[in-house]
Parts: C-alpha cells; structure tokens; sequence
C-alpha cells in the first residue's frame, strides 16, 4: 500500500509568534483529517537558506512533535532528519521514546549525518568533517536501537558509549521505535540503511530512485539483509495547479527560486498529472512519499491528502 506523508519545512506564516503553533497544528490536522499516515518536520535551529536563512522562524523539532502528538490522534510523527552533532544519541533515544509514550506509539526517529554547517558555527556545536560524522551516525543508530529493544544495553564506540543504559518507559512497540536514516550517499549511507534501519529517505527523480534503490539492493544482498524489510521514502515538493498554464508557471518560478536541477525533481501539476507522477515513482519502488508544500495553506495541504489517498489508498 502507498502511504503519505506530509513535512512541514518552515513557519513564516505572516502572523505574530503566538500564532505559530496554532498554524502548525492547522497543517497537521488537516493532514490527517485528508488521509496522511505521517506529519514531519526538519530537525533545524535556524532556517534553510532556501527558506529565508536564520532571519525566519524556526521551532525545536522535539517540543513540536511532543505538542502535536498532543492535537493528533492517528499520524506517526518524526524528523526529517535529526542531524546526529546535535544531540547525545543516547539523550536522543530518551527523546523519541518519550514522544513515543506522549503518542501512543506513533513516533518515528529519523537520522542523518548533518550538513548545515552555518547553524552549528552559530550555536557552537563541533561539526567535525564528513568521515567523522558518518562514523557518528553508525554509532548512534546502534545506540538507539539497542535502547529501543534491549533492557539494558551496553555500547563502546570510537565517539559514543552507554554502559548498562536504561531506558524506562520502553517505547510502546515491541519491535521498539522505526529507524528512518536519511540521504543517498551511495558507498556510506546506503550501506548504513542496509545494515541498521527500517527506511531509507531519498530525493530526485525517477531514474535518480530507481539508480539509489538499485544500490540500496545490493547492500542488502552484500551484508545478508532483506530488502524488502526497508520502506522507501522519498521527500519532495507537492505543488497542485488548476491549468497547464498554471503549472509552466510554477515550474519557471521554483526553477528560479531552487535552480533547474533540484526543481526538475519537484512534483508540479494538475490533479491528474500529479497522480500519473506518484504513480511512476511507485512502480520505480517508492513506498512512501511524504511531500512538503511550502506555497499552500491548510485547506490545500487537505485538497492533496483527499486527492493521493483516493487514487492510491493509505
């Protein structure tokens, strides 16, 4: 079955600060009422450069799940994707199962190696060099893991180590909370994904999934994994348009704002030309699409979600 997910990416919704949250539960209500299976947000302390940059605003990941769980009752919730310089991983397992207990078991811890260097110069977390945060990325995944299903375990690694590490309540699945990594980095990540978690999160178009499934594959088959035990996800910009006029102007103007290569993966059109796009990156392998939609408001983030699950069921 295809599932959907919404991302929320940023909040500069023209109002004042004490009406940012009520926007935010608006969009995730209104996602779950319209059929999502999963609302997410960015784990960033200053705002994308895309988005505006560190002048716009920008709420703690945790804190706002933990208050969406709250107004939700039936979507997962995570982030797309914690980046792993920011929080001990150990504190972080705490976190997520937290969310998990606040839930109902509808969290979903997502990890990432990090990259936005200007946020941690600002707020003065180290941002050691690729090699080492990839190293920190596969030692904290285990880390989680463990304190997900493991009473109490004990890990020794090169940057992070637990010795008998407790972790009361347990989160609310047996199975412990789903592991999502995100990137495409074909030698580290995808090995990574194929090693140690649930989902994997890519960008790009068809060919570009169909290539990073084909490799994710073949880390499977090299380390003894099944690849079917891994959902696919792809992020993207969902833009719905009344015309093909419309839509060529859409597609210009987010050329423009994100450059033509990242745009060409964005889904832009009609109705019926957004249905005939989600249905070929399914048949390329895609699982779940979760999709952000930074030009809507609420009522368009429902006209979406009504419109995907009717054709594809969630």
């Amino acid at each position: 079955m295809t599932r959907f997910g919404l991302q929320i990416p940023n909040f500069s919704f023209g109002v004042a600060d004490t009406e940012l949250f009520d926007k935010v539960v608006e969009l995730a209500v209104n996602a779950e009422d319209s059929g999502f299976d999963s609302v997410w947000v960015m784990d960033h302390l200053y705002q994308l450069p895309a988005l505006g940059g560190p002048d716009q605003p920008m709420l703690e990941s945790y804190t706002l799940l933990g208050a969406l769980g709250a107004r939700t009752s039936r979507v997962q919730l995570g982030t797309l994707v914690t980046g792993v310089t920011y929080r001990n991983p150990a504190l972080l397992a705490k976190i997520v199962t937290t969310l998990d207990i606040i839930t109902g078991g509808r969290a979903i811890l997502g990890l990432g190696a990090a990259w936005y260097d200007v946020e941690h110069n600002g707020l003065g977390f180290d941002f050691p060099s690729t090699g080492e945060r990839m190293e920190r990325l596969e030692e904290a995944v285990q880390i989680c893991r463990a304190m997900f299903t493991e009473e109490a375990p004990t890990f020794e690694g090169k940057h992070y180590r637990i010795n008998g590490a407790r972790n009361v309540p347990r989160p609310i699945r047996a199975a412990g909370i789903p592991i999502m990594i995100g990137g495409g980095g074909e030698k580290r990540t995808l090995r990574l994904v194929a090693l140690h978690a649930d989902a994997c999160n890519f960008f790009g178009d068809v060919p570009t999934v169909r290539h990073k499934i084909e490799i994710l594959r073949r880390h499977c088959k090299d380390v003894g994994r099944d690849f079917d035990e891994i959902t696919v996800t792809r992020l993207a910009t969902l833009v719905l348009t009344d015309s093909e006029e419309q839509t060529a102007q859409t597609r210009e103007m987010l050329a423009g704002a994100a450059g033509p290569e990242a745009a060409a993966a964005f889904n832009v059109g009609t109705e019926s030309e957004v249905v005939a796009q989600v249905a070929e990156l399914a048949e390329a392998g895609v699982g779940t699409f979760i999709f952000n939609m930074p030009l809507s408001n609420a009522e368009g983030v429902h006209r979406a979600g009504t419109l995907l699950t009717s054709r594809f069921g969630s």
